[in-house]
Formats: structure tokens, C-alpha cells, sequence
């Protein structure tokens, strides 16, 4: 199947899907982007009084739909979204838990993807994942790509039965960053340290740790060997962090509990 025609119909108009538009509009994507949204944002209602998109116009089939809703909202809005398909439009569920088949079957059309970003994205930095039907044509998975380009990395296709632990992975591993600098400075805040300070420190050292992690050509644990010598104080502090009920056991559980979830909302 050809490569869609330029425009994009994004429903959903909130972080994430903001963050896609945005980057469409900075990239100077060449076609129109509508969005349909019941509640603006005041940045939707800018881009629309610049002329940047159309704010919720009368419902057409759609040369790509985006659909960034939560996947507990879809089933209530999917009468909404029936009328943006027509037979040639592609669309991208960015939807935890629904499935490709679901997708298709709410919509009644079989040109579906899915994508799980992270919210890095909301910077540019992030990582999408994608996921096709086995029988996507090699351009829908080139436009796809090139489309989720402004968020940062896409990594894919991969197979939907991979989507639910990569999605405990890149989807809900900002959480685990964002939760580690929380309480490093609350541990710092215990043993004396000036809140303030406390999160300063927790916040740039796991940046310089990632930026570091990215510019090296070692894995994350030979690193972490680098930085830890015997005997010395980060060698007692990671004797408590990788006990066997710690956090290495803690994040296999934790990574678990969250494909069950995922699971959960697709139905399986």
C-alpha cells in the first residue's frame, strides 16, 4: 500500500499528543494537522488562532489518525473516532493495552500500528515504541517512523506479543528515574542535608549518569564497576542495594506487575 497522503487527525490533545503536534509544527510537516479534543488546551487554542492546525473540525475520514487517549477513555469515545475512518486511512493507537485486532475491530479497518511513547518525549527525548501488523506494507512502518521522529528514538517494529515489557521498560521507566531522585534526596534529607540541596544533587547526578551512560561504549554494569571500588563508600552502599530483596529482584517484580496491567486493559 502507498505511502498516506499528507494530513494528520490527532485525537487527544493533552501531553503527549501536544508534544507530537508541536514537533510536526517545528518540523514544518507539509499538511494539515487537525486535532479534536472536547477540552483545549490554551496551546491548542494558540496553534489554531496562528493557523497551525484546525480545533475540532467537522468529523472526515482522515489520511492518518493519531489516537492519544487514555485506553480507559476510548471505548466511550470510539462512535467519535468511527467517523475519521475511511477505507485508506492509517491508523496509530498511542494506547496502552488495546491491541492491534482490538483496534481493528473498534474502527473496522485493519491499517493499525501502535506506538507506546515515554514522556522524555515531551522533550525530544524520548523512546516510541512501534508495533505493526505482520502484514504492514515496509512504507506505513517509514512514514510511522519519520512521524514519531519528533519525540526522539523509535525502536521497531517489534512484535505485539513484546510491546506489554518493553512498554515496563521505556514507558513506564521515567516513573522509575523520577522515584530513584525522589528518594535519594530524601535519604540525603534524613542524614542531614538541606532539602533543596538534597534534590539538586539526586536530579544532576542520575542526568550526568544518563548522559554518561549514553556517550559510553561499556555497558551500564561494567560502569557501575568503574565507579565502585572495594572496600570504598559506594561498594557499602551497593552491598544494600543489590541484596537479593532489593532493588534488583524489586524491579524484576515491579517490571511484572506492570505487564500484568497492561495485559489487564487489552484483555488478555
Amino acid at each position: 500500500m502507498a505511502k498516506p497522503e499528507p494530513g494528520i487527525t490527532l485525537v487527544g490533545g493533552g501531553r503527549m499528543g501536544s508534544a507530537l503536534a508541536g514537533g510536526w509544527i517545528g518540523a514544518g510537516y507539509d499538511g494539515p494537522i487537525a486535532i479534536h479534543d472536547p477540552n483545549p488546551t490554551e496551546q491548542l487554542k494558540a496553534w489554531e488562532a496562528a493557523g497551525k492546525i484546525a480545533l475540532n473540525p467537522a468529523p472526515e475520514p482522515a489520511a492518518t489518525l493519531v489516537v492519544a487517549v487514555k485506553p480507559q477513555i476510548f471505548p466511550k469515545i470510539t462512535d467519535t473516532v468511527t467517523p475519521l475512518v475511511g477505507p485508506d486511512t492509517l491508523v496509530l493507537s498511542i494506547m496502552a493495552g488495546i491491541t492491534l485486532d482490538g483496534m481493528a475491530g473498534k474502527l473496522d479497518t485493519k491499517r493499525v500500528a501502535r506506538a507506546m511513547p515515554n514522556t522524555p518525549g515531551l522533550i525530544g527525548k524520548g523512546m516510541t515504541l512501534l508495533c505493526l501488523p505482520d502484514d504492514a506494507s515496509p512504507d506505513d512502518g517509514a512514514y510511522l517512523k519519520d512521524l514519531l521522529a519528533p519525540l526522539g528514538d523509535v525502536e521497531g517494529p517489534i512484535r505485539e506479543d513484546q510491546l506489554s515489557a518493553a512498554t515496563a521498560i521505556s514507558g513506564c521507566g521515567p516513573a522509575y528515574a523520577f522515584l530513584l531522585a525522589e528518594v535519594m534526596a530524601a535519604a540525603g534529607k534524613a542524614h542531614g542535608l538541606d532539602e533543596a540541596m538534597a534534590l539538586r544533587l539526586a536530579k544532576k547526578t542520575i542526568e550526568g549518569a544518563g548522559a554518561l551512560m549514553m556517550d559510553a561504549d561499556e555497558p551500564p554494569s561494567k560502569l557501575r564497576e568503574n565507579v565502585t571500588s572495594p572496600g570504598g563508600v559506594t561498594k557499602a552502599a551497593l552491598d544494600v542495594l543489590m541484596r537479593a530483596d532489593a532493588m534488583p529482584s524489586l524491579m524484576e517484580e515491579a517490571v511484572g506487575a506492570a505487564i500484568k496491567r497492561d495485559r489487564e486493559l487489552s484483555g488478555d
